[in-house]
């Protein structure tokens, strides 16, 4: 986790403060515009380095700036026309203050909203997007700052030997932790190192088309994209482990035109705020996914309505909150408005026969007595291959929540005949609100072990931190999926000391008593 770069938190620190003393104070507003200035110091390094990558390889690449454009509204003559060179971060960054606002106001954010295309998502989302930044000097500061944030996570990625990574993400989780509101209405991100446990668990492939139903800023998505784009390198002993024990590349000069466009059209999002869309599409493009489909739609609601679409679904939908009986897509059969649990019948329509999902759920899923509750884990054990129940400890979501959650991997249409139970006890960072990295990688890279390895070995011991559970035996519990239901517990054998030695020890320390207390009423008189 990057928070834990005190020098990074520090730049996040005074970045903040200086869209709440310029006067951005609404949080999510902040967020958004400081995004639009990620936007765009990401995209010209990454168009740069694209170029650059082209010329060694041979590859062809048509940059994002290459050409002139036509700013909306503006008559269609020769004149009229911007060289798109000219709105590049590299170039603008070194105009004057007051030059600098209104180049980016009257052609460079226009000329981002329209990136795509007239028909991509990106552009539709953008439409009514707005650059408020209002004052020349905070524009020159907050540019100056996100100069060096890149720097130290250019500095931080290369120390441990990984691609840059999640950008967004982190400085979006970074300012989420600096409001109050953080968390509210389930805003908040997924850690990393979870998203990468999912990932590797689920395992998707070049191809595959992936899903998020509730996506946010698209942590998922991108946790997906980075671990086909591992699985692509030809060199990955030039890869080195991340903090957390995993292995990823963002981005790869080795992809070809081909690879890139089934990448490109590998990455499904849906969000019900269009904040977060607008987040998420920058989030993916910043990492080398030219054209996200990232969209604004409820996947509860009857306006969706998608069925067998996906080969994987990775997500952490919002398990706080409920949606409208009236307002209830008729595929879902489950007799309950509770989001987490119409998000568990949802994503297993939404997977293809075969498809697998890596889904984070709170552990009242596992256990809720509840007739909705039930018939959830029915459709996880008797219409799926359940094959992994990973509960996680209440300290994984802090800051934002304090909440016990689980994993759960299934495959839609597979048959459940033994199901993986896995006790993480830590994951590798403190569990209290700093949450700050521990030595080691916690029960990270164990579970993924044990997991790849899970099919060797049918029986195991219940007193373990991981075991199989039959289905027989979960049926006749009512699908009952709490670690707990299961587990064995552990009796360590306690030796007591004799009652004559331990009356022998009381006799003591009331003697030692009665010697102070003589003491201190000699002291009063």
């Amino acid at each position: 986790m990057l928070q834990n770069n005190s020098t990074l938190r520090s730049k996040i620190d005074q970045l903040w403060n200086k869209f709440w003393s310029g006067g951005i104070s609404n949080p999510l507003t902040a967020i958004e515009q400081i995004t639009y200035l990620l936007f765009m110091k990401r995209l010209d390094d990454l168009d740069l380095k694209r170029k650059a990558d082209a010329e060694f390889t041979g590859e062809p690449y048509v940059s994002k700036f290459e050409g002139r454009w036509l700013p909306p509204g503006i008559p269609d003559k020769k004149d009229n026309y911007i060289e798109k060179e000219l709105l590049r971060w590299s170039h603008f960054r070194h105009f004057s203050a007051e030059e600098r606002l209104t180049h980016i106001q009257l052609k460079v954010f226009p000329f981002l909203k329209t990136l795509n295309g007239e028909e991509s998502p990106f552009t539709h989302h953008m439409k009514n997007a707005v650059f408020i930044i209002p004052k020349p000097a905070l524009l020159v500061e907050a540019m100056s700052t996100i100069e060096e944030i890149f720097d130290e996570i250019e500095k931080d990625a290369n120390q441990g030997g990984q691609a840059f990574q999640d950008i967004q993400g982190d400085v979006y989780e970074m300012l989420l932790s600096e409001i109050a509101s953080s968390g509210k209405n389930g805003q908040f991100r997924t850690p990393r190192h979870i998203i990468k446990l999912i990932a590797e668990l689920v395992g998707p492939q070049l191809g595959n088309r992936v899903a998020d139903p509730a996506c946010g800023t698209g942590g998922f998505l991108l946790g997906a994209y980075q671990y086909m784009v591992t699985q692509l390198v030809k060199d990955p002993k030039g890869l080195k482990l991340d903090e957390d024990g995993f292995i990823r590349s963002s981005v790869s000069s080795q992809l070809t035109r081909e690879v890139n466009d089934i990448l490109n059209d590998s990455l499904y999002g849906y969000d019900i705020d269009v904040t977060m869309v607008r987040l998420g599409l920058m989030n993916l493009m910043m990492h080398g996914v030219e054209t996200p489909h990232i969209d604004y739609k409820d996947t509860l609601s009857k306006g969706f309505p998608e069925k067998n679409s996906y080969q994987i679904i990775m997500a952490n939908p919002p398990f706080t909150g409920s949606i409208d009986k009236g307002d209830i897509n008729e595929s879902l059969h489950l007799a309950t408005t509770k989001t987490e649990l119409l998000f568990v019948e949802n994503i297993y329509n939404l997977l293809k026969t075969g498809g697998t999902a890596g889904v984070v759920v709170p552990q009242g899923v596992l256990f809720g007595s509840g007739r909705a509750f039930v018939n959830a884990r029915k459709i996880l054990v008797e219409q799926c291959e359940l094959k992994a129940v990973i509960t996680m400890p209440s300290g994984v979501f802090k800051p934002y929540a304090g909440v016990s959650t689980a994993i759960l991997i299934f495959t839609k249409g597979g048959e459940t005949e033994n199901v993986w139970f896995y006790d993480m006890k830590s994951d590798g960072y403190t569990l209290d609100d700093k949450r700050s990295k521990l030595e080691g990688y916690g029960d990270l890279q164990d579970i993924v072990k044990q997991y790849k390895k899970r099919d060797q070995l049918k029986e195991s011991d219940r007193k373990k931190k991981w075991f199989f559970v039959p289905k027989n035996e979960i049926v006749e519990e009512k699908y009952d999926l709490s670690m707990s239901k299961y587990k064995e517990d552990v009796f360590e054998e306690v030796v007591y000391e004799k009652p004559n030695v331990i009356l022998a020890k009381l006799k003591d320390m009331e003697n030692e008593i009665n010697r102070e207390l003589t003491e201190l009423e000699g002291m009063l008189e």
